[in-house]
């Protein structure tokens, strides 16, 4: 699993996605997409083209999360604090 501190984000290094059940606004030009949505919709909402960096307040949501969708062929990179 590939993970990232959310101090060393950058906008330039693929999409934020925050899985909050209510959007945090921890960083700029975010996507907000739930917990639950993420994990039902995936093939409708994400490209298996782009990258992305799955955020929670928590982490347990998001760890698991980005499990799931490298499982599903996405790049995606887990954020903490």
């Amino acid at each position: 699993m590939k993970k990232i501190n959310l101090n060393e984000y950058k906008e330039n290094l693929g999409i934020f996605i925050d899985i909050n059940n209510e959007a945090s606004n921890v960083v700029n030009n975010f996507i907000h997409i739930p917990y639950e949505k993420i994990l039902v919709k995936h093939s409708e909402l994400l490209d298996k083209k782009k990258k992305y960096y799955i955020y929670c307040s928590g982490g347990i949501r998001s760890k698991r999360v980005v499990s799931i969708l490298e499982i599903y062929g996405y790049d995606v990179t887990y954020v903490y604090k």
